[in-house]
């Protein structure tokens, strides 16, 4: 697990908030002071705000849910990708799809197409379309990747989304708002924290303090899944061991049961025998 510091959030510049002028009255409670027209964050705030954070996505995915990442502005679109896929985790870099959580069901129905067409592709069953057709098919799916890339291995909606700068990414805010999907959101100095269920207050421009924030979380995520992977892998030996167990006890079942069988048929044979040897005695007297 990341140690999330003062001096640490310091050195990535989470503090630098928006020039003053710029700034939400409603962000005003994250704010430490002025400085040359810039508002400083309370790194205090930060940090609390971070740790909250981790230990929400450790226990949602822990408890089998997913965090989908959300980052599509310039600065955090790289950093994004890179840390969910090293946390194996789901996410939108390009932008964000309309109607992910309020229409899943269609949405639902191009992930599992896109699907479709990468094993098509694969398995060669393109071959029978023209050159020119498969050309074009590949080129399609190659845009469409861009954009559901990150997403193809979501089976259901996101049990919560992680955003960074919830101002630009108000559209993804707002579904998660609608559909009751709770909502981590980095706030910056001229962002509304209303509505966001665990806020982050930080720098949401630079690099660095994006760079830091997204990696503190991917690292709570890929904790928790390595820890549920291992909890899985556990509970399948535990049930294959039990499952054993009473194969073995079935197994020692039947042949008992069928040794008494045998013993049964041999006592009933002995008996016939011996009644025949009877019979046999009394019709020579």
């Amino acid at each position: 697990m990341q140690d999330i510091t003062l001096q640490a959030l310091l050195e990535a510049g989470c503090h630098f908030g928006h020039k003053a002028e710029r700034w939400n009255p409603k962000a005003g409670q994250f704010i430490y002071t002025e400085k040359d027209g810039i508002h400083i964050i309370d790194l205090a705030k930060t940090k609390a705000g971070l740790e909250a954070a981790c230990e929400y996505v450790r226990t949602t995915v822990a408890g089998g849910g997913e965090v989908l990442f959300v980052g599509t502005k310039r600065q955090a679109q790289a950093i994004i990708q890179m840390e969910a896929e090293a946390a194996g985790a789901p996410y939108f870099s390009a932008r964000w799809i309309g109607g992910f959580l309020t229409n899943w069901d269609q949405i639902k129905k191009n992930i599992d197409k896109i699907i479709r067409m990468e094993e098509d592709q694969k398995s060669g069953a393109w071959k029978k379309f023209p050159k020119h057709e498969q050309v074009k098919m590949g080129r399609y799916l190659e845009r469409i990747k861009v954009y559901y890339g990150g997403v193809l291995k979501l089976p259901q909606v996101p049990t919560a989304l992680f955003i960074v700068d919830v101002k630009k990414e108000i559209a993804a805010v707002r579904e998660g708002q609608r559909r009751g999907v709770p909502i981590i959101g980095v706030v910056d100095t001229n962002s509304d924290p209303t509505g966001i269920d665990y806020v982050i207050p930080a720098n949401d421009d630079a690099v660095g303090s994006v760079s830091y924030v997204v990696h503190a979380v991917a690292e709570a995520y890929k904790e928790a899944k390595d820890l549920r992977s291992k909890d899985q892998a556990e509970l399948k030996a535990k049930e294959e061991a039990k499952k054993a167990k009473e194969e073995k006890e079935a197994a020692k079942k039947m042949t008992v049961e069928s040794e008494v069988k045998r013993l049964a048929e041999e006592k009933a044979a002995k008996e016939a025998a011996k009644a025949k040897e009877s019979a046999a005695e009394k019709k020579a007297e």
